[in-house]
């Protein structure tokens, strides 16, 4: 709608009363409202009405629900009730209302113990905003105990990032479509504010229709005249992380430098460390008080980067945040626009570069078809509950379905939502309502994520200008060129790589080896499999720690790896461009690569063993007898695989694949009595394909109990 004035009476004393306000929350005599921000605060307190506020980041879109909170508040409403989907947003939010003389405090999974001082703030009437968590809105006991009592006293509702609401939130919060159902029990007379600044016309219609009837859409213009956008194609790993290299420090103030995996988070955060360059990687696997630092010295320009995932991402809040760069690009223009709208929030300038890889589109696969929920596992899920009579726990449950515990855990949420199953005390249970696999609206999805991936594509290779074509994937109207990108402008980064740079990026990437971390426990459950494993691995059963080349993830012979392990993929014998990379894994591993010493403390391996691997016969041999050839060592043999062998998924929870691999390998006459022939001296027990670590640790306790010494895995690549 059009931003203007209602000039009655009312509604300038409303304005009045709003800029004074907004005034000492700032704390400046001269603020004023930007365009549509009265028209949301006036919807709110003086209509009641339910908002939608589709703004460009570093809006205002706070200062919208801190004002009319606050206005409420005078009026005697209660509490506003904000639900946030990030702890690190929710602390920015607790921070900057307490800043801006907002009394606000917060209920999440860091601090449930606080919930005592939450419910006597609210007791006394002393609490202006109240941050949840949708998983809050999950748990038994807080839905029960405190969420009707929050209810009743909230004067207003904000649903912050609402985009999570719309159908690309059952992969990332499906909690949040619970929020549907949480408005439905408001009074009319509670207003409700949801914002987002990456929805497009598909998801504003989404959530408009959860929202429910007579909502009000406020849109503004998108474009950020503070962002010069750029795309620099490379060849390869090496090139983009060269050029990092060279021209990270050409890059104004400190920024982020997001990778679309763990590992490359990772390799990248160490490269440009080791090169004298300040950054911490930051991703789902950092610890959270590790997070709370990383993200307290980006905010004080302790370090020139992070360099993250997009665990660093909705709700991080540095105004002066200097720069964006993207190793690889997001999976949709949409996601990118609100990763690269964390920068020249509170700057007049703010550069954004794109550095796009070849291993993008296999990513974003990857990550597609992970999140989708599977009819038959979904029915598995709902059967094992309404078989069992009882809550069942999530460990309890994963025993008896074939998923990883994430999977779990997120097909459980969606199944919550679509009311087939609740979570009570004592873990889940089946609530009996027919429940139906919704093929339509996962196809729709599908369809809608391959559209994004092109358009993304798009990006990369459009000559016009870059922010016009963002934004008009966001749908805005006001969509036009902004002057200032490469392509509107010219190119405004530096483009050569320095061939020194190159070379050292080069050594980075051709680093071989990661360790292979031993399993010490078996999973719950197996007795229900039919597998006699329970509790702790004897020391003496289970592998020492072994290698693999690289993982799957990893920028150096990831790319390699991936080729070589496509579906499509003939087997063959190790390609000549790894060979080399695995003479350096094992001379590494020979010097002593850890603190445990050469051969991670065990001793040199008096022979090779093969895995027989049912897919890559060829390359397993390959590889196990070039390496005893390389190393001087006796070729043992291959253990048999026998007919006992299940197929276990791959995905599948631990307990499934154990099951599918306990009885597959078979010693054999002619390995034993060559095991016998090294009087136990360490084995090198040499696979293709790491993924579970299950079939090696079965493996390697067959070989010990078998008279092998010490058991040292080795692999050409993990997945995951």
């Amino acid at each position: 709608m059009t931003f203007s004035d209602t000039g009655s009476p009312i509604s300038d004393a409303l304005r009045e009363d709003a800029l004074g306000v907004l005034r000492r929350l700032v704390g400046r005599d001269d603020a004023a409202f930007h365009p549509g921000q009265f028209e949301a605060i006036e919807a709110l307190v003086a209509h009641r009405r339910r908002t939608l506020v589709v703004q460009r980041t570093g809006w205002g879109k706070s200062a919208v629900y801190f004002v009319a909170s606050l206005l409420l508040r005078a009026q005697g409403a209660g509490p506003t009730l904000i639900v946030s989907p990030l702890l690190a947003l929710m602390r920015d939010q607790v921070e900057a209302a307490a800043r801006a003389g907002v009394r606000a405090v917060a209920i999440n999974s860091a601090n449930r113990l606080e919930w005592d001082e939450v419910h006597a703030a609210l007791a006394a009437d002393t609490a202006d905003v109240v941050l949840i968590s949708p998983e809050r809105l999950t748990n038994p006991s807080f839905r029960e105990e405190h969420l009707p009592e929050l209810l009743a006293r909230t004067g207003l509702l904000v649903v912050d990032e609402a985009h999570c609401i719309s159908d690309w939130g059952h992969d990332f919060r499906p909690d949040y479509r619970r929020i549907a159902a949480l408005i439905d029990e408001l009074p009319l007379s509670v207003p409700v504010l949801a914002t987002t600044a990456t929805a497009n016309a598909r998801v504003v219609a989404d959530v408009e229709e959860q929202l429910g009837d007579g909502v009000l859409t406020l849109r503004g213009p998108l474009g950020r005249d503070s962002l010069r956008l750029g795309v620099l194609r490379l060849p390869d790993s090496r090139h983009r992380l060269a050029w990092l290299l060279a021209h990270l420090g050409d890059l104004p103030g400190s920024g982020i430098i997001y990778t679309l995996t763990v590992s490359a988070a990772e390799d990248t955060a160490r490269l440009l460390a080791d090169a004298g360059y300040r950054v911490l990687a930051y991703t789902g696997k950092t610890d959270t008080a590790e997070r709370e630092e990383a993200e307290r010295m980006l905010k004080g320009n302790e370090v020139k980067a992070l360099v993250a995932t997009s665990a660093l991402g909705m709700g991080f809040d540095k105004p002066d945040l200097g720069f964006v760069v993207h190793l690889g690009a997001p999976s949709s223009p949409v996601a990118y626009y609100q990763q690269v709208g964390r920068a020249g929030r509170g700057a007049a300038h703010a550069d954004v570069l794109l550095l796009p890889g070849p291993e993008d589109r296999d990513i974003w696969r990857y990550f597609a078809t992970a999140s989708m929920p599977d009819r038959d596992k979904a029915q598995a899920v709902i059967d094992a509950l309404a078989g069992a009579g009882r809550a069942l726990s999530t460990v309890a449950l994963e025993a008896q379905v074939e998923l990883r515990r994430t999977q779990l855990d997120l097909l459980l949420k969606v199944l919550a939502v679509d009311g087939a199953v609740e979570r009570v005390g004592g873990g889940w249970r089946a609530t009996g309502m027919p429940w139906t696999y919704d093929a339509e609206r996962y196809q729709r999805i599908a369809a809608a994520r391959s559209a994004e991936q092109a358009a993304m594509v798009q990006y990369e290779e459009t000559d016009g200008c870059r922010m016009e074509f963002v934004t008009a994937q966001l749908d805005d109207e006001t969509a036009a060129p902004c002057g200032r990108c490469d392509n509107c402008a010219g190119r405004w980064f530096r483009a050569e790589v320095d061939a020194g740079l190159l070379e050292r990026a080069g050594e980075q990437l051709r680093h071989a080896g990661v360790p292979i971390e031993p399993r010490a426990q078996w999973p719950s459950g197996m007795d229900r499999l039919g597998v006699p494993a329970k509790g702790r691995i004897p020391a003496e059963e289970h592998p020492a720690e072994g290698r693999v080349l690289a993982r799957l993830t990893d920028l150096g012979y990831g790319g390699a790896l991936r080729e070589l392990f496509a579906a499509s993929a003939p087997d063959g014998e190790v390609p000549p461009g790894l060979r080399p990379a695995v003479v350096q894994l094992l001379a590494g591993w020979a010097r002593g690569d850890s603190a445990a010493g050469p051969w991670g403390g065990v001793g040199r391996p008096a022979g090779v063993v093969a895995m027989p691997s049912a897919a890559r016969p060829r390359l397993v041999d390959s590889l196990a007898r070039g390496i005893a050839s390389a190393g001087q060592l006796p070729f043992l043999g291959t253990l048999a695989r026998t007919d006992a062998a299940r197929s276990g998924q791959a995905g599948g929870n631990s307990a499934f694949r154990l099951a599918g691999v306990w009885s597959a390998f078979d010693v054999g006459a002619d390995l034993r009595a060559s095991l016998a022939g090294i009087g136990g001296g360490p084995v090198l027990l040499v696979d293709d394909l790491v993924d579970s670590r299950w079939s090696l640790t079965v493996a390697g306790r067959m070989l010990r109990l078998a008279g092998a010494g010490p058991v040292l895995p080795l692999a050409l690549a993990q997945a995951g």
